[in-house]
């Protein structure tokens, strides 16, 4: 089974995220806190693979979670997030449901790691969803599809 391996948060956009182990998600909002979250819009979250930052380890580049500035890293090689189709629902622990907006985004000005490897995971294989239903989240929650 998928799990959180990390709860990611920044104050400001364009930068690196860093855990904070455990957040409050709010609906139609996202992470209580982080920069990104924003009412009625379609990216208040962002979802990240593990096996995608280890791509970016495979390159030679020291990287972990919140590096990609994703909020939730995932863990669990039976969830390939980047191939959910939009609509698809995610329940995360006990009581929070996320659906699935966008997958990958265009990158407008290149982050530190693109710049440094000339190749960014996130841009293809970060996900984007709402938060449909809200609660606390934190490492070691379960992540299944809905």
């Amino acid at each position: 089974m998928a799990k959180i391996v990390a709860v990611c948060t920044s104050e400001k956009a364009g930068e690196k995220k860093h855990d904070i182990g455990c957040g409050l998600l709010k609906e139609d909002f996202g992470l209580e806190g982080d920069a990104h979250s924003k009412a009625g819009w379609h990216r208040q979250l962002s979802l990240l693979s593990t096996s995608s930052i280890e791509k970016m380890r495979k390159l030679g580049i020291e990287v972990g979670p919140g590096d990609f500035a994703e909020n939730l890293t995932v863990d669990g090689p039976e969830l390939v997030l980047y191939e959910l189709p939009i609509g698809q629902r995610i329940k995360v622990g006990s009581d929070i449901l996320l659906e699935v907006t966008q997958i990958g985004k265009e990158c407008h000005s290149h982050c530190e790691i693109f710049k440094q490897v000339g190749k960014c995971v996130m841009p293809h294989e970060g996900i984007f969803t709402r938060v449909i239903k809200g609660g606390e989240v934190k490492t070691g929650d379960d992540v299944v599809l809905v």
